[in-house]
């Protein structure tokens, strides 16, 4: 992680102009949690993104941060298409104490730190945010994966990113949540599959847009539709937050490679190819919603 932003920080003396870094706040441990902010022009739709609130997910953080430099660096004009007509708002690490303890202690943990009580420790923040908090596929066990804390909007991490949000939330059109493993791109809602986002239709054209890009490259299968549909129940979900209760036209979770071979642990020769296809996925997914009239300004 500190090379990470040891990295972020060499970019954004490289391209001071157009990037820029912040501290939304620190984690219960006292790490940093560091947004990135990417603009070419004023004027632009802003598309968020977060990664690595679950502590194992490695990929996701790799993933944002190769994306985040081709934006930078590729001279190809579907990736510039993207990187300068939109404001990209990148957290590459929500969960820091998390991915310390992966690397240092136990790769396979999923929450954050937080000691609830003397033997259990963390809640999962993809279960702690508020709207519809504790309504299905959470816990109310301190020693559970899934434990969604104590209330929503417990942890100091779940407030650290809703606050940077709700700074910026005037400018975000859409909303995505890198995870990992599965192949799918899901949308609101988690908590039910008895009643559906007002967009639904148009979410889903977006998103079988992506999944057919994604399949071209290196013939990697999504499978597309509402959480509560395709996979299953879960409540307190950022996604389920920004649109739910904040107003994001569009909100996705995409859950990266693979299907369960490698699970968590993909493989290293995995990552720039798993990137390569969620780059041609975003762009596949923004083009299909700008005709539909999504991102204007």
């Amino acid at each position: 992680m500190e090379e990470m932003y040891i990295w972020i920080n060499d970019l954004v003396t490289t391209y001071p102009t157009i990037l820029s870094v912040v501290s939304i706040g620190q984690s219960y441990e006292g790490r940093e949690m560091i947004a990135l902010k990417l603009s070419y022009k004023t004027g632009n739709p802003g598309i968020f993104i977060e990664s690595n609130i679950h502590a194992r997910e490695w990929i996701t953080s790799a993933t944002v941060t190769w994306i985040l430099n081709e934006f930078l660096t590729s001279d190809n004009p579907n990736v510039r298409e993207l990187a300068e007509n939109y404001d990209w708002y990148i957290l590459p690490v929500v969960n820091p104490d998390g991915l310390h303890y992966t690397k240092t202690v136990n790769r396979m943990w999923r929450k954050n730190r937080y000691p609830h009580n003397v033997l259990c420790y963390g809640v999962d923040m993809n279960r702690n945010f508020p709207g519809h908090w504790m309504e299905g596929g959470a816990s109310a066990v301190p020693c559970t994966d899934t434990y969604a804390g104590p209330e929503p909007g417990s942890e100091i991490e779940t407030k650290n990113v809703m606050n940077y949000f709700l700074s910026v939330k005037d400018n975000i059109h859409a909303y995505f949540a890198f995870h990992s493993y599965g192949q799918y791109i899901l949308f609101p809602y988690g908590h039910t599959n008895t009643y559906y986002s007002e967009n639904y239709y148009d979410m889903m054209e977006m998103g079988e847009a992506a999944a057919i890009a994604i399949f071209q490259k290196y013939k990697t299968t999504y499978e597309v539709g509402t959480t509560a549909d395709v996979l299953y129940i879960n409540s307190g979900s950022s996604r389920d937050w920004v649109h739910g209760t904040q107003g994001v036209p569009i909100a996705a979770t995409i859950e990266f490679r693979d299907t369960g071979y490698h699970g968590f642990i993909l493989p290293p020769e995995q990552i720039i190819p798993n990137a390569i296809e969620i780059l041609d996925g975003l762009v596949a997914f923004l083009r299909k919603g700008k005709e539909i009239g999504y991102f204007t300004v």
